[in-house]
């Protein structure tokens, strides 16, 4: 989390906020081998079942439980965060592999149905492979720069339309940095102006970026109308008011 929180530097120079991202990406794909792995185990006992020491299995879960229980309170708080998430799901797995333990171990003591054991490690493999796969594609897709899920390209673009001065735009890229970041890129056509019109023209672009779409990192690329069109995203003109 603190390297996360770098300020930007000659080599970085967009910071480290992609290094919680990439922490993420990592933990669930450790998460996903590890369910594979539970998966593997738990056919293996299944198919040849082994006998378990009820009181070690209860003592164990439930002191794993109350570390579970700990490490969820410290972190609930930053649960938007993909880096926390993804220890969060990876506590919550092995939360719910103890509680698991604990019951089959109580009902094994009971009735002796060892084949318990390993269903449990089956069922509680499937949940955790389903919710790292989750966060395996929501991390890749801000890793390859993919566009934030909220907000959409022609949306943003439709809104630059409406501001005064700016007659189409195209080449239009947005991007999450990580740590909730976003960056976009764009050039926008605009007739003969001065140059002050120019940066106050910029200034709208940005301020409305921020405002409606919480965009903190803007590049706009100025070119004069009437020019031809070098990119085949080219935004209609806006509706007449």
């Amino acid at each position: 989390m603190r390297w996360a929180q770098r300020p930007a530097d000659s080599e970085k120079t967009y910071g480290y906020r992609r290094a919680g991202v990439l922490a993420a990406f990592t933990n669930a794909v450790l998460l996903v081998i590890l369910a594979l792995w539970l998966g593997w185990e738990s056919i293996a006992r299944l198919r040849a079942p082994v006998d378990v020491i009820e009181s070690w299995m209860i003592g164990t879960s439930l002191a794993a439980l109350a570390v579970n229980g700990g490490i969820t309170l410290a972190l609930v708080r930053g649960r938007n965060d993909l880096n926390l998430r993804s220890i969060l799901v990876h506590n919550f797995g092995d939360a719910l592999s103890n509680v698991a333990i604990i019951i089959g171990a109580i009902v094994i003591g009971i009735t002796g149905w060892r084949w318990l054991d390993p269903v449990l490690g089956l069922a509680i493999g499937l949940l955790v492979l389903w919710s790292s796969i989750g966060i395996l594609r929501d991390s890749a897709h801000i890793l390859l720069e993919g566009r934030p899920k909220e907000m959409g390209i022609e949306e943003v673009a439709r809104a630059i339309l409406k501001v005064d001065g700016v007659m189409e735009v195209h080449d239009v890229h947005i991007w999450s940095l990580g740590g909730g970041e976003i960056a976009m890129s764009c050039h926008a056509r605009v007739p003969d102006m001065h140059l002050d019109k120019c940066e106050s023209l910029l200034s709208g672009i940005k301020a409305m970026l921020a405002k409606e779409f919480s965009i903190g990192h803007v590049t706009v690329q100025l070119e004069r109308a009437g020019l031809p069109a070098q990119s085949g995203y080219v935004m209609p003109e806006p509706a007449k008011r």
